[in-house]
């Protein structure tokens, strides 16, 4: 698994690239695997609002698309004063890949701010485990 500090610099690299000219809000995340790569994702901003992606999905989608399919940990960056924690539907989409006990790093300019565990932010989740055999 990739270090702290690599996903860290990994979140703040691709923050930069975000594409947020209405918000003008930049995220980045970084998702490192159990054998230690790491995938990154910005947030990118459509004129039809809800047409945009967070950083988290698509640093989800660029892991899937490189052949992994579970997260260890991942880092969320972001700037103001108050954390940037994943979203609701974010913290979903990570659920599907991380097991409850995840680190979940949220971080601004200056480094980690907080870390939680996905079982922190999504409390009693709903997730594949509750479709069983299908």
């Amino acid at each position: 698994m990739g270090s702290l500090d690599t996903l860290f610099e990994a979140a703040r690299a691709i923050q930069a690239k975000a594409y947020a000219p209405y918000s003008r809000f930049k995220v980045g995340a970084a998702i490192a695997t159990p054998d230690g790569r790491i995938f990154t994702g910005c947030n990118v901003e459509n004129a039809a609002y809800p047409v945009g992606s967070c950083a988290e999905a698509g640093a989800i989608s660029a892991m899937i698309a490189g052949g992994a399919d579970r997260i260890a940990q991942i880092v969320v960056m972001g700037e103001g004063e108050h954390l940037v924690t994943p979203c609701g539907g974010c913290r979903q989409r990570i659920r599907e890949f991380a097991a409850p006990d995840t680190p979940i790093h949220v971080a601004g300019p200056e480094g980690i701010r907080k870390s939680f565990t996905l079982d922190e932010l999504l409390p009693f989740s709903f997730g594949p485990d509750n479709l069983g055999d299908r």
